[in-house]
């Protein structure tokens, strides 16, 4: 397929119907396909009859001249079916890997869609569970458009050639063969179901990896470690049971063509020792019985492979099927800047001015965050007109949230913090010397051009908030809405970075969510949250007088930006930046 072209627009109603679609998507290759592998097993089925031809009207009677021309028609047909075989293998390598690239295609680009939303609606394992093992899956399914069609025609042409030698033997094939597929079909439930399991487990892997540092942190790793193991133990055992229903159907898919294969050449063997059948016949029938047996297997396989590609596609169609944020707003934003307020918590931030969120829980600070920045909804305003009736783009071009998790792509650095834009040297300067970036840029081989490898593994904890604040200071956004942008930094650093901060941001509306006192002292204005609340807002200093609440809270955090040895915290972590002594608190 064409790797930038449109994958349309898929069937999620279902697994099925996402198959089905993939089928339909390249409809002429499909068909192909099918058309391929039919001529291909029916001339394998063919052979046996050239064969018997060759045998009872040319070796027998002592015809060489019919003897050599039914010869030369089986080599004949052996050599095209050769170059049938190549091209239905080829053609069938083409549509499993349209199938992959357009999943893949389909995946990503909804991913995309739902931007800030993914991380909310899925996990990271889900979604990488999907693009490694789901796709492959799915592709490996579609082997039923075409050898699995072809074995189906086929079956019916050697039916029909066996009814014309004996009614009886063509009872028992064509009875035979689909009791062995009854047979092994149902032996396939149990590992539907574990395939299933194992997927979820297997995303989970992934988001217990990404998040194992923060339940450490929380005391909680233990935990989710049991539960795991639990969750792990049990899909063990049914592993186990999938083992031995796997063997058995292996072990059915080989063994019974085998002996039915034996029963049919005997019955063959009795009618031609009665009469009823010449030798050539009887060569011919063992070599349909033979062609038969491939013809199961590939019966059994595509049963397996749909069974396995449908609960690989019920995951696509259900990511597929996640919605992004809604969108309804049709109202410009405000042309000025304009105050925004969350009627939910009380807190309304002034436009061109330094805000400050303060509260126990980050987690009520950062809730706040996102109903201002219109990531959830809710009933926030901006210059009194409601932030969901405003049109999305407007909102994401003028307001931007800084998560302090927010993913770092692999790259180089410029790239890292560029993002889309292009932004000028002395831009990219200013910004680094505001987030006190300077030492990360000399201390990195090339400087801006040095690969950082994804979500900026190669650097520590402080230095990828730095990185995370470079990025957004250089968007320039007209209002700038920062999740805890300094929380891993220590106290010199920090302090440097709100005076810098306050200078560079200076009337643009700037909104932090911090419990630091560093940080506090440099808003304009502070709101003290109880319970996602504001119970209190003005200065820092008049919150430290006023409120005993405020007071022990920043007390606790200035207690703690105060550790004379500045490394306790850090090494617990982890998390030691050499270049600034950073600790994460």
């Amino acid at each position: 397929m064409d790797a930038y072209g449109d994958p349309g627009t898929p069937d999620c109603r279902g697994g099925g119907r996402y198959l089905w679609w993939l089928v339909r998507a390249q409809s002429g290759r499909s068909a192909a396909g099918a058309l391929l592998s039919s001529v291909w097993f029916v001339l394998m089925a063919l052979a046996p009859y050239l064969l018997s031809r060759a045998i009872d009207d040319g070796l027998e009677p002592g015809d060489r001249a019919a003897l050599i021309g039914w010869s030369a028609a089986l080599l004949g047909m052996g050599a095209f079916n050769s170059w049938l075989s190549i091209m239905r293998h080829r053609t069938m390598t083409r549509l499993r890997m349209d199938a992959n690239f357009r999943t893949v295609k389909v995946v990503v680009g909804h991913a995309v869609r739902l931007g800030a939303v993914l991380s909310r609606r899925a996990g990271a394992g889900e979604v990488v569970t999907i693009g490694v093992g789901d796709v492959q899956t799915i592709s490996g399914s579609l082997t039923v458009v075409g050898p699995g069609v072809g074995a189906l025609v086929a079956y019916l042409a050697v039916a029909g050639l066996l009814l014309t030698l004996s009614p009886l033997l063509a009872g028992v094939i064509l009875l035979g063969i689909p009791v062995i597929a009854v047979i092994a079909g149902p032996l396939q439930s149990t590992e539907t179901t574990y395939r299933e399991r194992q997927s979820v487990l297997t995303a989970r892997i992934g988001d217990l990896a990404s998040g194992l540092r923060v339940l450490n942190g929380l005391g909680g790793k233990g935990l989710v470690a049991d539960a795991f193991h639990r969750d792990s133990q049990r899909l063990r055992a049914q592993g186990y049971r999938v083992g031995a229903v796997t063997s058995w159907l292996q072990a059915l898919g080989i063994g019974l063509p085998t002996v039915f294969l034996a029963v049919v050449t005997w019955l063959a063997a009795r009618l031609t020792a009665q009469g009823q059948l010449s030798v050539g016949e009887l060569v011919s029938v063992y070599g349909y019985v033979a062609v038969l047996v491939p013809m199961v297997a590939f019966f059994v396989e595509c049963g397996y492979g749909i069974s396995r590609g449908l609960v690989a596609a019920r995951r696509v169609a259900a990511f597929l099927r996640l919605a992004p944020a809604a969108d309804h707003g049709a109202l410009d934003a405000p042309a000025e800047p304009s105050p925004l307020h969350d009627p939910e918590s009380g807190v309304r931030v002034a436009p061109g001015r330094l805000t400050a969120l303060a509260g126990a829980r980050p987690a009520e600070s950062a809730a706040v965050i996102d109903r201002l920045g219109r990531y959830t909804e809710s009933a926030a305003t901006w210059g009194g007109v409601r932030l969901d009736e405003i049109e999305l783009g407007q909102i994401r071009e003028r307001i931007l949230v800084a998560d302090n998790e927010a993913d770092l792509f692999a790259g180089t650095l410029r790239e890292l913090v560029s993002g889309s834009r292009d932004p000028a040297d002395e831009d990219i300067a200013r910004a680094v010397r505001t987030a006190v970036a300077d030492d990360i840029v000399q201390g990195l081989p090339d400087g801006l051009d040095s690969p950082v490898d994804a979500q900026g593994r190669s650097l520590s904890g402080g230095q990828r908030q730095r990185v995370r604040l470079v990025r957004a200071l250089l968007a320039g956004p007209e209002v700038l809405l920062a999740v805890e942008p300094t929380s891993a930094l220590d106290a010199h650093t920090e302090s440097a970075v709100a005076d810098r901060l306050r200078a560079e941001r200076a009337g643009r509306t700037t909104v932090v969510t911090s419990t630091s006192p560093l940080v506090l002292d440099r808003a304009d204005t502070v709101f003290y949250l109880v319970d996602g609340k504001v119970v209190a807002s003005g200065s820092h200093r008049r919150l430290l007088g006023e409120e005993p609440g405020y007071r022990a809270l920043v007390a606790r955090d200035a207690d703690e930006d105060g550790d004379p040895d500045g490394e306790s915290d850090a090494i617990a972590d982890g998390d030691v930046d050499a270049g600034v002594g950073e600790a994460v608190r």
